[in-house]
């Protein structure tokens, strides 16, 4: 079964991923090139939602 998420990060993620399909996501530093692969988008998805690993292990080290 999936883990459960919060609902402000499946809006972010839902966002993000409106915003690859009508063409209008842009990735790398700056914010420069469209992003053409679904890969990419959801992987800046999961970032701006906060759900990447390395922010996960950063915020428990914290606590």
């Amino acid at each position: 079964m999936a883990p459960r998420t919060k609902r402000g990060r499946r809006r972010t993620v839902s966002r993000v991923m409106r915003e690859f399909k009508t063409g209008e996501l842009k990735g790398g530093r700056g914010r420069r090139g469209k992003v053409k692969s679904r890969r990419q988008a959801i992987a800046i998805a999961l970032t701006e939602a906060g759900v990447s690993r390395k922010q996960r292990s950063n915020r428990h080290k914290k606590r």
